[in-house]
C-alpha cells in the first residue's frame, strides 16, 4: 500500500517546486498560498537562496507593518546577511528592526548599495528610479496589490516572485473605477491578475498546506473560498485543544458558546431576528462580553508548538468586523468591561494576522439587504480564516432567509473573469455550516 504523503511533506515538495521553478528561465513565478500557509516563510527561503546565489533581490511588500516583519524574520534567520530596509521619509523604524545588527535603514536605495536584499513596500519602490534593473524581486501579497504599482515598479527588476492569498480582500479604491472594467490594464485588478492576463505562461504554484488554520476549520475555509486549489490542515484535530482553567461555570448562553467553539472549532452565537442599525449595540456587546467571558474562564491552548499548556492572552484574541465603527463600539464596551489587550478591527486590517481565538460579528447581521461590500468574498473569508483554535461568529437570526431574497445579480462584464465563489455561494457555504453550532442568545 503506498504511504500518503504527510502535510510537511507537501508542504517541503510544493516549496522544492517552487524553487525549482525559480532557477529556471521563467521571467516570473506565481505562488497562490491559502490562510497560513507558510507564505512569509516561503519568501525569506527564496530572497535566502537567492542571495547565497549572488543575487541581489528587491522585496515589494504592502504595508509597512508587512515589510518589518519580513525584515525581521530575514534578519534573524541570516544574522550575517546584511538586509536593507528602505523606507519613505518620516518612517520611523520600529524596535524590533533597529535593534538588529545587520539590518540597515534608508530612505534613499543608493543608500543600501552594500545590502544583498532590500525590503520596502510596493509604494516606496515605485517612487525609485535606478539605471541599472534588480535581478529579482519578491512581491509578498501579491493580490492586495494594485496593478498600477506594479506597472510603476515593472522596470526595475528582470525576474519576479509573486506571492499571495487569492481569497483575501481584492485592492479598493475610493473612488468610482467602472471606465476601467474590462481592460487589461484595470489599474484596480490585482497585480497577479494583469501579469497573468498578459504573461500566461508564467508558472502557478499553490501551497497545499495550512499551518494556521485547526482540523475543524481547514475544510470548511477550503470548500467555501478555495473550492478549486483545496488545502489541508497541518495538524491532526488531537493535536490542538482550547482547555479551560476554571471548571465552575453556569449554562449561560456565552458558556454554551464558548464550550462549543472549544469542543468543534466553531460557534454561531445566534441573536433574535431584527432589522438594527450598523453598529448594533447588542451584537457589540455580545462580541465583548464574550471575550472577556473567555479571559474569566481562563483557557489554555494546547498544539503542536508547545507540550505545555499555554494561556491564551488578551492580544491572542480579535474581534473582528467589517465597519471601523463598529470595531471602535466593541473597544468601548471592551473598555467598561475592565478589558485591555485584545484586538478589535476590521477585516482589512486583520488581514494577514493570526490569533487563537476569533470572534466576529458577521457583515450581514441585522441587516435589511445584502450589498455588493457585505457580500464581498474576501472580507468573510479573512474573518473566518485568522485563528489556530476556535472561531466564534455573532450574528442575528435570518441571515439565510436575506440571502435568499438577495440572489448574486453582480453585472457581467466583458473581459472581467468571473469570481467563484462569490460572496453569496461562500455566505451560504458558511452559515449552512454554522447551523451544526448554533447557540441561540437568551
Amino acid at each position: 500500500m503506498t504511504r500518503l504523503a504527510s502535510p510537511a511533506e507537501l508542504a517541503r515538495a510544493a516549496a522544492d517546486a517552487i524553487m525549482a521553478d525559480l532557477s529556471r528561465a521563467n521571467r516570473g513565478v506565481v505562488v497562490d498560498s491559502p490562510p497560513g500557509a507558510g507564505k512569509s516563510t516561503l519568501v525569506v527561503r527564496a530572497a535566502a537562496e537567492l542571495a547565497a546565489a549572488g543575487e541581489r533581490i528587491m522585496v515589494a511588500g504592502q504595508t509597512n507593518e508587512q515589510v518589518d516583519d519580513l525584515v525581521g524574520r530575514l534578519a534573524a534567520q541570516l544574522p550575517q546577511l546584511p538586509v536593507g530596509r528602505l523606507g519613505a521619509r518620516g518612517y520611523a523604524v520600529p524596535e524590533r528592526v533597529a535593534q538588529l545588527s545587520n539590518v540597515q535603514a534608508a530612505t534613499n536605495a543608493t543608500d543600501l548599495a552594500a545590502c544583498p536584499v532590500v525590503l520596502g513596500t510596493a509604494a516606496k519602490w515605485a517612487t525609485v528610479t535606478e539605471e541599472t534593473p534588480w535581478p529579482w524581486a519578491i512581491v509578498d501579497e501579491a493580490y492586495q496589490m494594485r496593478s498600477d504599482l506594479l506597472l510603476r515598479m515593472a522596470g526595475q527588476f528582470e525576474k519576479a516572485l509573486f506571492v499571495g492569498d487569492p481569497g483575501q480582500l481584492d485592492p479598493f479604491s475610493t473612488v468610482e473605477t467602472e471606465r476601467w472594467l474590462g481592460l487589461s490594464w484595470d489599474p484596480m485588478s490585482s497585480a497577479v491578475a494583469v501579469l497573468l492576463n498578459h504573461n500566461p505562461q508564467i508558472p502557478v504554484h499553490t501551497l497545499p498546506v495550512s499551518w494556521r488554520l485547526p482540523a475543524t476549520a481547514a475544510p470548511v475555509v477550503s470548500q467555501s473560498f478555495y473550492p478549486f486549489t483545496g488545502f489541508t490542515s497541518a495538524t491532526a484535530r488531537s493535536e490542538r485543544q482550547l482547555t479551560w482553567n476554571t471548571h465552575a461555570f453556569g449554562t449561560s448562553a456565552f458558556d454554551l458558546a464558548l464550550e462549543t467553539a472549544a469542543e468543534a472549532g466553531w460557534a454561531l452565537y445566534e441573536l433574535p431576528h431584527r432589522h438594527t442599525l450598523r453598529t448594533d449595540a447588542e451584537a457589540i456587546r455580545a462580541c465583548a462580553g464574550l471575550a472577556a467571558r473567555l479571559l474569566e474562564r481562563g483557557a489554555s491552548t494546547s498544539s503542536e508548538r508547545s507540550a505545555e499548556p499555554l494561556p491564551v492572552t488578551p492580544s491572542r484574541i480579535a474581534i473582528g468586523t467589517a465597519h471601523r465603527d463598529q470595531a471602535l463600539a466593541v473597544k468601548r464596551v471592551l473598555a467598561e468591561l475592565g478589558v485591555h489587550g485584545v484586538v478589535a478591527d476590521t477585516a482589512n486590517r486583520l488581514q494577514g494576522r493570526e490569533f487563537d481565538v476569533t470572534i466576529i460579528l458577521h457583515p450581514l447581521s441585522g441587516r435589511r439587504d445584502a450589498t455588493a461590500f457585505h457580500l464581498e468574498v474576501g472580507r468573510l473569508c479573512v474573518l473566518t480564516s485568522r485563528h489556530r483554535h476556535a472561531c466564534i461568529v455573532v450574528a442575528r437570526a435570518g441571515i439565510p432567509e436575506l440571502l435568499d431574497a438577495h440572489p448574486s445579480v453582480d453585472p457581467v462584464h466583458l473581459g472581467v473573469p468571473a469570481k467563484f465563489p462569490d460572496g453569496w455561494e461562500a455566505n451560504q457555504s458558511i452559515m449552512s455550516h454554522l447551523a451544526n453550532w448554533r447557540v441561540p442568545a437568551p
